[in-house]
């Protein structure tokens, strides 16, 4: 199949604060095989701190938008101006292989009859955390949570425009207490109106992963657990599914205090505080 036959895709990347990633980022994107893409660039900084690394760029087909800060603010600010067959919505600090987007492409093309793709994280060693899934699967409601992060979701457009705006309550610098968690949000969405996404392990998106402190840690906790009891009550969840999501927080705070792991213990409890006050929110 030849590259000019696969479908195209718009590239929603958010940037607020970072260069030196950015430029990584698209150094990836300009050494793509597959190069029938648009990067829909939504600039949330206060300054022109870009235009150096997007001058050295000048191959990429960029649309620069502005958009105030908030990372479901700017994917929204994005949305209305998507042209291409597949969506995407990477990181500012993560890397795609040369072969990914004609990876994807190519199996959009050989199975019509998905409306997305998810693959995998992994880091710069290329692993990943032992809480992602290792075998193929269509996503449900019920297993998407290790099967999809924003940066490894590739949509058909036309799920995109059903599926609508992003969750403003939800993402890095939303105006709640939720840090994640708005792309977990808007797959629930797209497989509540019926959409097939089919969840690829071997298709991985290289973002480095971040060495917290203590405290730190704690935070994200709270802000990731409050995203997903918001997620649960929002979208009605069984009972069944809400328990187990409750307790097992308090099943990892058990096993890292048996392991004399007291910071690992202090995060799991908080993101146990952190569901509940999500979930009643």
């Amino acid at each position: 199949m030849a590259l000019s036959e696969l479908p195209s895709f718009d590239l929603v990347v958010a940037t607020v604060d970072r260069i030196d990633q950015l430029g990584r980022l698209l150094n990836s994107l300009d050494a793509q095989t597959h190069g029938a893409f648009r990067v829909l660039l939504v600039d949330q900084n206060d300054d022109d701190r870009l235009e150096n690394v997007l001058a050295g760029h000048p191959a990429l087909d960029l649309v620069r938008i502005r958009s105030p800060r908030g990372l479901s603010r700017a994917r929204n600010a994005a949305l209305g101006q998507l042209r291409a067959d597949i969506v995407a919505f990477p990181d500012d600090d993560c890397v795609f292989a040369p072969d990914l987007l004609e990876r994807v492409a190519r199996e959009f093309m050989m199975a019509p009859e998905l409306d997305g793709i998810t693959g995998r994280a992994v880091g710069t060693d290329g692993q990943s955390s032992p809480s992602w899934a290792t075998d193929q699967a269509l996503l449900t409601r019920e297993n998407l949570w290790n099967r999809a992060i924003s940066f490894t979701i590739f949509l058909r457009r036309a799920v995109v425009e059903h599926a609508g705006r992003f969750d403003e309550r939800l993402g890095l610098g939303s105006d709640g207490a939720s840090s994640s968690g708005e792309e977990t949000e808007y797959l629930v969405r797209a497989l509540d109106a019926d959409a097939r996404i089919k969840y690829d392990p071997s298709l991985v998106v290289i973002h480095e992963e971040k060495v917290l402190s203590p405290s730190a840690l704690r935070s994200v906790g709270a802000r990731e657990g409050a995203s997903i009891g918001y997620i649960l009550r929002k979208h009605r969840y069984p009972l069944g599914t809400v328990t187990r999501m409750f307790l097992r927080p308090l099943g990892g705070a058990v096993l890292a205090a048996a392991e004399r792991d007291p910071a690992r213990a202090r995060f799991h409890l908080a993101t146990f505080r952190g569901r509940v006050l999500g979930y009643r929110s």
